[in-house]
């Protein structure tokens, strides 16, 4: 669903510094548009692996901005490692982006 994800991962020694924009409508319900209330359409759960290894995880609900943004730091990274980030909202619609770790 939607645009990919733009992952960004700084390596600081063996420290990755990663930003991640998500597109998504992130509705509240609480909206209307001609008149009609909007559906809920949010961002529920989101997943970083290293490697296959689960190294971030995040619950949030509809009080978070269209197109969020979420930063945090994975120690024990290095160059090469394969960084993939997983969302999953409350329509049950997934998606799974990734990057390759590069040298600093």
């Amino acid at each position: 669903m939607g645009d990919p994800m733009r992952i960004r991962a700084r390596l600081v020694g063996d420290v990755a510094d990663v930003r991640v924009l998500m597109a998504h409508p992130m509705e509240t319900g609480q909206r209307k548009s001609g008149g009609k209330v909007v559906p809920a359409h949010f961002i529920r759960q989101i997943r970083a692996e290293l490697n296959g290894k689960v190294v971030w995880e995040a619950q949030i609900s509809q009080a978070v901005s269209r197109n969020p943004v979420f930063a945090f730091k994975v120690k024990g990274a290095k160059a090469g490692d394969k960084l993939s980030v997983t969302w999953e909202d409350n329509k049950g619609d997934k998606r799974t982006d990734s990057i390759t770790l590069g040298a600093s």
